[in-house]
């Protein structure tokens, strides 16, 4: 979306070039008039270009915006998971050092006999 908003942006800068050229060449009126309709035409450019900014701008920050509630999102989750999946390795070790006890246990009272 970006790529066609820059395009369009080289295209409505390039329009302007061309035309306040092509104006310049062609303009049966005084140089003083003219310099007014290019003056005219440039700021009308001008602002064009500034409105577009201002909306790559906007798309720019939604686009972050976005990408960061995702991130915040995911990174959530996956601390949620870990939390869980180490709950439960500590879980299965708990229940292997038991029975490591239970059968350590077993071999004592055996050598014991």
């Amino acid at each position: 979306m970006s790529d066609r908003l820059g395009s369009t942006l080289v295209a409505v800068i390039a329009g302007a070039v061309v035309g306040a050229g092509l104006g310049v060449l062609f303009a049966p009126e005084e140089g003083k008039k003219t310099r007014k309709k290019l003056q005219k035409s440039f700021d009308s450019s001008k602002e064009d270009f500034e409105d577009k900014i201002d909306e790559l701008k906007k798309q720019v920050k939604s686009v972050v915006e976005r990408k960061k509630n995702d991130f915040e999102g995911n990174f959530d989750e996956f601390i949620s998971t870990t939390g869980k999946k180490r709950d439960e390795v500590i879980s299965a070790l708990e229940k292997k050092l038991a029975e490591l006890k239970k059968e350590s246990n077993k071999v004592v009272e055996q050598v014991k006999k």
